[in-house]
């Protein structure tokens, strides 16, 4: 019984996996930047953040990550020192920069923008059924 429990766990947590939410593409960008304004961290902790803020619906690869962290660096928005982790762990942790801030401004406004925009097209209480 308990190898039952144990796969059907299992099977619950790939459905779960499988249900999460894609970002789309531009917003890792502007989660990175909003997750940073609350001071440096290093990359791991800002893809838990963005995981944990989003009650678990957003998953950050790191695949997709590093490459933004990266980008981000490349384009003066965050900034990176080398550091010890909280578990000891040589890491690098990332910062805003005010170029940063005011495009984590600019980006909030499209998004806000764009979701507003969206919302009107959806209309409140649209049903959607299945089958």
């Amino acid at each position: 019984m308990a190898t039952q429990d144990k796969s059907s766990q299992t099977r619950n947590e790939n459905e779960s996996a499988k249900e999460r939410l894609e970002l789309l593409q531009g917003t890792l960008d502007l989660l990175i930047l909003r997750t940073l304004i609350f001071g440096p961290q290093h990359g791991q902790g800002i893809a838990r953040a963005i995981q944990q803020t989003s009650d678990e619906e957003l998953l950050v690869e790191h695949g997709a990550l590093y490459p933004a962290l990266q980008r981000l660096e490349d384009r003066r928005w965050i900034s990176a020192k080398w550091g010890v982790s909280a578990n000891n762990r040589k890491a690098r942790f990332y910062s805003l920069t005010p170029k940063g801030r005011k495009q984590l401004l600019h980006e909030t406004n499209k998004w806000s923008r764009l979701t507003t925009a969206i919302a009107k097209i959806l209309g409140p209480g649209v049903e959607v059924k299945e089958g």
